[in-house]
């Protein structure tokens, strides 16, 4: 395995269904359930990336749940 502080691989920002965010290596296929967000690059400026758009951890499902728990409150 490449020693994160030289790894120039090039990386995917990828996304699922409940818009919870990792990297994956390009020259790999995604798995079934994730998509490309649509940003490339090194691992660290993917993670980078990340950091920047994934403001709210919890997933979709949980977010839209309690919503809906809040308007009927």
């Amino acid at each position: 395995m490449a020693d994160e502080d030289t790894d120039e691989r090039t990386y995917y920002v990828v996304r699922n269904d409940e818009e919870q965010y990792s990297i994956w290596l390009a020259e790999r296929e995604i798995p079934l359930g994730w998509s490309r967000e649509g940003t490339e690059g090194t691992r660290e400026a993917c993670l980078a990336h990340i950091d920047v758009i994934w403001t709210d951890m919890r997933p979709l499902s949980l977010r839209r749940r309690m919503e809906q728990a809040s308007r009927i409150a």
